[in-house]
């Protein structure tokens, strides 16, 4: 995979980050570390990971039953 195809994904990812933050916001759930994992941005393919970072046991709580409805 070429470069430009990682940029692309990158760009992809970032916009999934965004768009899960919004989702998660709107039902009341904040993860401050979701981001991008830096150890797949380090590598062109496959598409970097979205790392959901760790979270309090409310909040696991808060996303399950969000999952469920």
């Amino acid at each position: 995979m070429t470069a430009q195809h990682s940029a692309v994904c990158v760009g992809e990812a970032e916009d999934v980050v965004k768009e899960l933050r919004a989702a998660l916001a709107k039902a009341g759930i904040s993860l401050p570390s979701l981001g991008l994992d830096p150890v797949s941005l380090a590598r062109e393919a496959p598409c970097p990971l979205i790392e959901l970072g760790r979270c309090s046991v409310e909040t696991a709580r808060r996303i399950a039953a969000a999952v469920l409805r």
